[in-house]
């Protein structure tokens, strides 16, 4: 007797391992203007089939669903397969969750799959992927990447316009799946108040343009710098030939295109003359600086400007500091800019305002002030030198020594001296309760002799609720009829996905009330078994109608009010199921 139940045993096992459930993808690593095949593959005809919800893509074909079985030296194979083709949202590592079945009772769930996605790539290789539509041949559609030029200087503006070019197409709409980066540039985007369909020229042919992004740059380094794509998801209208009336049809349609990436070849400023208080200035430039006033009292004050104005790099540059005596006192500087963006780079001017305070009366001079920039034009560096500044101080007290110096003296108050000391002192005792003999112990003491009978009585509630197998699977059934019933609430604008969730609530209702399995579900069985418990036959033939009808409609045509009206009549079949079952 232990022989055979150790064979059971062995066999038992056998059956369970021969249930195979997995996802198979066509590629780990794709652009992400590629299209990725997914395929769900069982060896059985399980139940109840959940697909992941594929977050970071788009369901862009599918689910298709394709059934084969075969007879081989009398064995029999079985297959089922759910195909998805997905489009990626952005770059980037997404994990594609689990899928799960259901069978004889189990649930059997897919591995997660890891997918990569990378830079837009030139054109699809991907051969499962499905033509978004097809043309006569003349169709352009084709987003360029227009640079102002290839190889400038460090902090020399160049400009990226990115256009998009389409003929024989009609254009619905776009929408970024990857923003452009400029790693190693100072950037700023153009607005474009509204897009524009002009006329141009592309690759020969005549064309029409919408110009979609402009963007002005600034390298910030030497050497080869690289401008990541922008990669767009397109809607599209394609001719497809004319109606009966001589009217044209069109298809709609998405396709994803990608300016590619573009390599910007930075040269350095050159080292040769290059001056001392050289601070980055790239372009043309005026310098000056202004004083407020020349002649002041005592414990008055003035505000020297230090100005540059003309077009370059102004933002991406400092302006050189005064050295003023050591008996005018002078405070950190205000920084203005009023600078405007256009394609030809930065324009404008930009100040730091330094108030100055004499402290003794007497003349003073402010150095001449030198300012540094590299000259686009003639390909060498500039300098500009202010003129010398005197200050006329006419009162207060006299310095017997007025000494320059090259940086701003601090004075310290008397008020200020005592600033930080505290006048007022706090004393925290350091005696501490002793944590033995606490009531924080006993509690902890306690804790134990308490939580254990609850586990105790957890445990064998756990353990009766476990072994009624029926009433789990009675409560299992019941819990996915609300489910699907649910979620076909929620798809009243989706047909096809509203007819399947449909069909799934009610067979999951009649599972849990009949307490029958997957392989019962046939319609005499159901009627039999329904009139058997007293349910009215005409509730039982709605119910069976019900059911027919949703494999019906998922492929016929329907309007949203015979949608409502079916899960209107669902709901009303299962109250009525509800109050007769016995």
């Amino acid at each position: 007797m232990k022989r055979y139940l150790i064979l059971l045993l062995f066999t038992f096992q056998g059956l369970m391992a021969q249930v195979q459930f997995e996802a198979r993808v066509s590629k780990n690593t794709l652009g992400v203007n590629e299209r990725l095949r997914i395929d769900f593959i069982m060896n059985v005809d399980g139940d109840n089939f959940d697909q992941p919800s594929f977050e970071g893509f788009r369901i862009v074909g599918g689910p298709s669903q394709q059934i084969s079985q075969s007879w081989v030296n009398g064995r029999s194979s079985f297959q089922k397969i759910y195909s998805y083709f997905l489009l990626p949202n952005q770059k980037g590592t997404f994990t594609i969750k689990q899928a799960s079945i259901e069978y004889n009772g189990q649930v059997y769930k897919t591995s997660p799959i890891k997918i990569t996605v990378t830079n837009a790539v030139p054109q699809e290789r991907d051969p499962n992927s499905q033509q978004q539509h097809q043309g006569g041949g003349n169709e352009i559609l084709n987003l360029i990447a227009e640079i102002s030029k290839t190889n400038p200087y460090i902090n020399e503006p160049i400009t990226v316009v990115y256009k998009l070019y389409f003929n024989g197409i009609g254009v619905t709409g776009f929408k970024e799946l990857a923003k452009p980066k400029y790693k190693d540039f100072w950037n700023q985007n153009i607005d474009i108040k509204q897009l524009q369909i002009e006329e141009g020229m592309y690759k020969g042919e005549r064309s029409y343009f919408v110009v979609l992004k402009k963007t002005i740059l600034y390298p910030q380094k030497s050497g080869k710098l690289t401008i990541e794509p922008l990669s767009l998801d397109i809607g599209i209208q394609v001719p497809r030939g004319r109606n009966m009336f001589g009217q044209m049809m069109l298809d709609d349609a998405n396709k994803t295109v990608s300016a590619g990436a573009k390599t910007i070849n930075v040269r350095a400023l050159p080292e040769a003359n290059k001056p001392i208080g050289f601070t980055g200035a790239v372009g043309k430039f005026d310098f000056s600086v202004t004083p407020s006033k020349t002649t002041l009292k005592s414990g008055e004050s003035l505000d020297l400007i230090v100005s540059a104005n003309g077009t370059g790099n102004m933002k991406l540059f400092t302006l050189p500091k005064p050295v003023v005596p050591n008996a005018l006192e002078m405070y950190d500087p205000v920084h203005d800019e009023k600078v405007n963006t256009s394609l030809a780079g930065m324009s404008g001017k930009i100040s730091d305002k330094y108030t100055i305070i004499p402290q003794f009366k007497g003349k003073y001079a402010i150095k001449p002030m030198e300012f540094s920039y590299f000259d686009l034009n003639s390909g060498s560096y500039k300098t500009i030198t202010s003129p010398e500044i005197m200050i006329d101080v006419l009162d207060g007290p006299v310095q017997a020594e007025a000494v320059a110096s090259n940086t701003s003296k601090n004075v310290i108050t008397k008020s200020e001296q005592f600033k930080y000391i505290k006048p007022k002192t706090v004393l925290i005792s350091t005696v501490k309760d002793d944590f033995y003999g606490s009531d924080l112990y006993y509690s902890l003491l306690l804790l134990p002799f308490v939580i254990l009978p609850i586990i105790v009585i957890a445990k064998k509630k756990k353990e009766a609720i476990d072994s009624d197998v029926t009433g789990n699977r009675i409560k299992m059934n019941n819990k996915l009829a609300k489910k699907y019933l649910s979620e076909a609430k929620k798809q009243l604008n989706n047909k096809e996905s509203f007819y399947i969730a449909l069909e799934k609530a009610m067979h999951n209702f009649l599972k849990a009330k009949l307490h029958i399995e997957t392989s019962e579900m046939s319609k005499d069985n159901i009627l039999e078994l329904l009139l058997s418990r007293s349910v009215n036959p005409e509730t039982v033939q709605n119910f069976i109608n019900l059911t027919e009808n949703c494999e019906f409609a998922r492929y016929a045509p329907a309007s949203s009010t015979s949608i409502q009206q079916d899960y209107d009549k669902a709901v009303l079949i299962i109250s009525e199921l509800e109050k007769q079952i016995v």
